[in-house]
């Protein structure tokens, strides 16, 4: 009757195990480390630069603890903080030798201190909130007047190149603050250029000025083009500080929407506000411009006399390229980049994808230029480098492009990884800072795990009083429910906070009712008169319906706050449903396991150890 067949209990164990496995990295805490990662797009960051990190630190006489290169750079673990500074200023001059133009970031972080038998197995500490673990947290403000001249900016090429390939003249398209005016000499043609435009760019209001031989056509942007173009503009540099935030190796960052137009980001664990601002206010633009190869012209900007409408740049490998000022497309013209091969040569390549805008303009392009070069350049921090710069082999059309020739596999994938990165769509303005030190947040985590103890010991000790050997079977059950909740979240890499914390107290208080339940079950059924072994089982089995029906009641409460709450609340939620789960588990299935193991193999039982205080007949006898 009160018997588990053998799988239950290995499953239980087992169960017992993996958590175990899985919860003992947050209890190894984090070790100070330095962090060297690229600053520039068209750096990589590899085995060597590990190298170089490594002999840098040695010939500086910097104990470490650990050195690694993963996805995010190159990371040095350290004994003590003041190492960890060391380190940081002693890098920072060696791999930044001009401070104007630097060429690595090179940040502190805090690195995980579990052993590599863990890490192998997959066993990481859960993710800490900015509330418990520091870091620092900014509030941008988009620039919205700003998207909105970078798109005015954009429409007016493309009203060029449609003007064109519809044989309309005009005489010349300027962009006045908000509007863009196109001028014409000549009425009918200014009615033909409203029709084509009306047909063709849906976004625009147009309206007609002026008399005689100074025809205009006012176009402005239309209130619903406006909204879409600046949730966009939010939308795309969200996308692209994620990408960048890469840079610093942040464990789940914050990058949340506030408002209309402004942006929170926080990171957890930064320890250095001023290299996030640094790399948070990069700006980075793609343009395609054509390469000038008048002769002559080049050798004449390398003595210092750089041709009007040109500019000098550096090629890959350091090879000096004079380009054009004039920009042909910029990156917000790419929808992917995905690198390849060339069908012909089978040298490494990177196809490109255009919008159907950009598609027109490439193809213009290519057909006038065939057997020119063509540059990508990289626009960061005001400061330009060629990607790329191939030969025009042919008129391109329909949107497909393909860049190749002295390409390597890995840089076709870097130079791919670059154009889908993107630039922002607006500038932005950080308008709050705010640091949180890791004392502070230590002291969080020292906080909310003692109000979970002396909670968990009130519990304990309110429970083996009342229930006493079942009581205490309840703590254990409790215990391993707690197990659960914190392998559960370290497993799944969630993000612990404050709110957090207090789910976790709150999930065992309900947890240890469904324990309450069980037990009150067993007591009624003996008072009803019934064996020790059949109160066992009733009461595990009439108690389960009641435990399910408001586990699920509160189960639909923590999924309305996991779905329509945010930021804190969503937190709270997670560890909250999360800990409903586990203690079903560990309330029935855990606890009845430990009463099995007691009570289910003794045929005849006097009494149960369950702090019983009334008996069948006591009132009878006591008349």
């Amino acid at each position: 009757m009160n018997r588990y067949p053998l799988w239950k209990y290995v499953t239980v164990a087992v169960a017992l195990l993996v958590s175990l496995v899985y919860t003992l990295p947050n209890f190894f805490g984090e070790s100070p480390a330095v962090q060297v990662s690229s600053a520039k797009a068209t750096l990589k960051v590899d085995e060597k630069t590990r190298e170089r990190v490594a002999i840098t630190l040695q010939s500086a006489g910097v104990a470490i603890n650990g050195i690694f290169l993963d996805a995010t750079g190159v990371k040095v673990r350290l004994h003590n903080s003041d190492s960890q500074l060391q380190a940081k200023d002693i890098l920072e001059r060696q791999f930044n030798p001009d401070p104007a133009d630097p060429q690595y970031v090179v940040a502190l972080n805090l690195l995980s201190s579990s052993p590599q038998w863990l890490t192998s197995l997959h066993a990481l500490p859960m993710y800490l909130g900015l509330d418990l673990r520091g870091g620092v947290h900014f509030l941008l403000q988009v620039d919205m007047k700003g998207a909105l001249t970078k798109r005015l900016d954009s429409i007016s090429g493309d009203l060029r190149s449609l003007l064109r390939d519809k044989n309309v003249r005009h005489s010349g398209i300027n962009r006045e603050g908000d509007r863009l005016i196109i001028r014409f000499r000549d009425n009918d043609i200014r009615s033909k250029a409203r029709s084509v435009l009306e047909s063709n760019q849906s976004d625009l209001s147009l309206a007609e000025q002026g008399e005689g031989d100074d025809l205009r056509l006012v176009a402005t942007l239309k209130p619903e083009a406006i909204k879409r173009i600046q949730e966009f503009a939010v939308k795309q540099n969200m996308g692209t500080l994620n990408n960048r935030i890469n840079e610093l190796g942040v464990a789940e960052p914050v990058i949340a929407q506030q408002g209309a137009d402004r942006i929170v980001v926080q990171l957890p664990g930064v320890q250095d506000p001023g290299k996030a601002k640094d790399i948070l206010g990069r700006t980075a633009t793609l343009e395609i411009r054509m390469v000038d190869e008048t002769a002559g012209a080049l050798e004449a900007a390398q003595a210092g006399q750089v041709p009007f409408g040109a500019e000098l740049y550096v090629e890959r490998g350091g090879v000096p390229l004079l380009v054009k000022k004039q920009v042909v497309l910029t990156g917000d013209r790419l929808t992917d980049a995905q690198p390849g091969f060339d069908s012909q040569t089978q040298e490494p390549a990177v196809h490109l994808t255009l919008d159907s805008a950009g598609a027109r303009i490439f193809k213009d392009v290519t057909r006038d230029n065939v057997g020119k070069r063509m540059a990508i350049v990289l626009i960061e921090k005001g400061k330009g480098e060629v990607v790329t710069a191939p030969v025009i082999r042919a008129e391109i059309g329909g949107g497909r492009v393909q860049i190749s020739g002295r390409m390597s596999t890995m840089e076709a994938n870097d130079t791919a990884l670059l154009l889908r990165a993107g630039s922002l769509a607006a500038p932005m303005e950080i308008i709050e800072e705010r640091a949180i030190g890791p004392s502070l947040g230590a002291e969080n985590i020292r906080k909310g795990f003692h109000s979970t103890m002396w909670g968990f010991a009130a519990i304990a000790v309110f429970m083996t009083a009342y229930y006493l050997l079942f009581g205490l079977v309840s703590v254990v059950a409790l215990a391993a429910n707690l197990l659960f909740l914190v392998a559960l979240l370290s497993l799944l890499q969630a993000t612990l906070t404050l709110p957090g914390i207090a789910a976790i107290a709150l999930a065992l208080g309900m947890a240890i009712d469904a324990n309450v339940l069980i037990n009150e079950r067993i007591r009624e059924e003996l008072r009803n008169g019934s064996s020790p072994q059949l109160a066992i089982h009733t009461g595990y089995e009439r108690a389960f319906g009641t435990i399910l029906d408001s586990n699920i009641t509160t189960l639909i409460a923590g999924i309305a706050l996991l779905i329509f709450g945010s930021g804190p609340v969503r937190g709270f939620a997670v560890v909250h449903c999360l800990g409903i789960l586990t203690s079903l588990f560990s309330a029935v299935v855990v606890s009845r396991a430990m009463i099995n193991l007691i009570y289910g193999n003794r045929r005849k039982i006097e009494s149960l150890a369950i702090g019983q205080i009334w008996k069948p007949g006591n009132t009878a006898a006591a008349q």
